[in-house]
């Protein structure tokens, strides 16, 4: 349960690092999954935004952050005055864990060992880009990176000391939004997200910040 023997060596960059991920096998994950989803974005982006793990559609189509969790994420970060396009976006996880229920694949969280055995790539892809600012999205996200003591429902938009970047937070995954209960939470949870975020843009000093904020 470890990526690191997959991984090409220390200098390779980002291409050989997107080809290398298809052949990893330091989890079981491959097995049922269609492809390994690495990162997508500008590689000179000053924000990385690191979610749990890929979807179905995500899974098919090899790109994260595409399916409706996707949508709601440009939603909030247009809210936020960010613009999308200037963020570089990734997994904690690279493969898809899902339950089959008929012919439906269903989101299945992956383990903390499942993402520890991943975090490698995370890691290199990080030191790769070596943006200015880490935003975990999600629980999953956030303690894989940051310890399993880290409680988003407690701890989000608040900065954290990190090795990772200058400036490290951590907020809901956007899927949340896609579970609240009725438009007012969904509201809601839009705007405790879009506020989490705008800490981040607040402290690049709106360098990315989009046609949102004028």
């Amino acid at each position: 349960m470890d990526a690191t023997p997959f991984l090409p060596r220390a200098d390779a960059g980002w291409k050989r690092l997107a080809a290398a991920v298809q052949d990893c096998r330091g989890c079981p994950l491959w097995r049922g999954s269609t492809q390994a989803v690495f990162g997508e974005g500008p590689l000179d982006a000053r924000v990385v935004l690191v979610g749990e793990q890929p979807g179905d559609k995500e899974d098919l189509e090899g790109r994260p952050f595409v399916g409706p969790a996707g949508r709601e994420l440009d939603r909030v970060l247009e809210q936020a005055g960010i613009d999308r396009d200037a963020a570089y976006v990734t997994n904690a996880v690279k493969h898809f864990k899902f339950k089959e229920r008929g012919k439906r694949r269903i989101h299945d969280k992956p383990t903390y060992t499942e993402v520890r055995a991943c975090g490698p790539w995370l890691e290199r892809e990080l030191a790769v880009l070596e943006p200015e600012a880490v935003v975990a999205l999600g629980a999953t996200a956030a303690q894989g990176l940051l310890g399993r003591d880290f409680r988003v429902t407690r701890q989000h938009g608040q900065l954290v000391e990190s090795p990772l970047a200058p400036v490290v937070t951590a907020t809901i995954h956007p899927s949340a939004i896609l579970r609240a209960r009725d438009d007012e939470e969904r509201g809601a949870m839009r705007a405790m997200m879009a506020a989490d975020l705008g800490v981040v843009a607040e402290r690049l000093d709106g360098a990315f910040r989009g046609s949102a904020s004028g």
